[in-house]
């Protein structure tokens, strides 16, 4: 068999299972667990699957740059974004992370909703400034360009003098074994920083990022309290999510 044709084989397979073992496929193609690392190896740079310990999961598509991930699934963002915007209620601290879907769930607060939002997210707190009834503080920091957020030590102190109500976090990737997980090692601190001075955690998870995974891990899936998915989300993931006691709300 072909390189070209073992990879495409694999790629189908991970796609079909949600994941692939390395001596699994060793013994299934009949070649050195050496030889399926290195075609893992060579898949992982080209950004079609994720690399992890003893085998590969899938990549996350939401690693690309922002402006690319506008675009990326916007009707499923919406759909998970508006459905999130209903779980907020008048009166709270609500921390937003910085992202396309986070960026989506801020167009659908009411006009007459007085919370106070706190954000690392320039772009977010830009968008809230005609909103009437929004207060806004912004975590200063060193700007992370890729999503456009502030990262770092000065931001990390900012976050830790604020007790918040509601946290909704960014994940590029949702996944059963790896957990949260996102494609910035900083990016990582910081969200675990907000989500420790949180009562409740929010995962707005769209479709690119379920069953996904990405490089740096933020937690386990208990690590959230809430998780926002599609009507027809993945069943297996939806169990393992409850089975963490994690409630899992489904958009419309």
């Amino acid at each position: 068999m072909l390189t070209s044709q073992r990879k495409r084989l694999i790629l189908e397979q991970l796609a079909r299972e949600g994941q692939v073992l390395s001596k699994a496929l060793s013994a299934q193609f009949a070649v050195s667990e050496d030889t399926i690392r290195r075609d893992l190896r060579e898949l992982a740079a080209e950004g079609e699957l994720q690399r992890v310990h003893g085998g590969a999961l899938p990549a996350s598509g939401a690693t690309a740059t922002f402006a690319e991930r506008q675009s990326l699934r916007l009707d499923s963002k919406k759909r998970v974004a508006q459905k999130g915007a209903e779980l907020i209620l008048p009166g709270q601290v609500v921390m937003i992370d910085g992202g396309t879907t986070t960026a989506e769930l801020i167009t659908f607060l009411p006009p007459d909703l007085h919370i106070t939002v706190v954000t690392h997210s320039p772009s977010i707190a830009l968008a809230l400034v005609e909103h009437p009834c929004i207060d806004v503080i912004l975590i200063g920091g060193k700007l992370f360009k890729h999503s456009v957020v502030t990262t770092g030590t000065a931001a990390i102190e900012g976050i830790s003098a604020i007790h918040a109500d509601l946290f909704f976090m960014g994940v590029t990737g949702l996944h059963a074994e790896a957990g949260l997980t996102t494609g910035d090692y900083e990016e990582a601190s910081v969200k675990r920083a907000f989500s420790r001075r949180a009562a409740e955690t929010i995962v707005l998870a769209s479709a690119e990022k379920i069953n996904a995974a990405s490089s740096y891990v933020i937690g386990d899936l208990s690590m959230v309290n809430t998780v926002v998915v599609e009507e027809e989300a993945d069943a297996g993931l939806v169990a393992a999510l409850e089975k963490a006691g994690v409630v899992v709300v489904k958009a419309d």
